[in-house]
């Protein structure tokens, strides 16, 4: 079990690391800005009506974007590379206590 626990730890550190800077910029949140036509454009044309017009410092929209634009701090990657490890270490364990190949 422990092999298996690493393995999915290191694999969901890496994974989270990698993927969510990618699924940003899949998203439309890039460092040129907000992408016509995106998911992106859509969730910020949401909030800004459900706002009465502008999207406010702090938002979802806004924190997205500016990690989008300017990428992850270093303690942003460590907090998300622990996360996806942990969530490695808890998948690799459901699966190995059921029996999962």
């Amino acid at each position: 079990m422990a092999l298996f626990g690493t393995i999915g730890a290191v694999a969901g550190g890496l994974g989270a690391l990698v993927v969510a800077p990618a699924a940003l910029t899949a998203a439309g949140f890039t460092s040129a800005g907000i992408a016509a036509g995106s998911f992106a454009a859509s969730l910020m044309s949401t909030t800004a009506v459900a706002s009465g017009g502008g999207v406010a410092a702090g938002s979802v929209v806004a924190v997205l974007q500016s990690v989008g634009a300017a990428g992850v701090s270093a303690a942003t990657a460590v907090a998300s590379s622990a996360a996806g490890a942990a969530a490695g270490v808890v998948l690799s364990a459901v699966a190995n206590s059921t029996g999962a190949p």
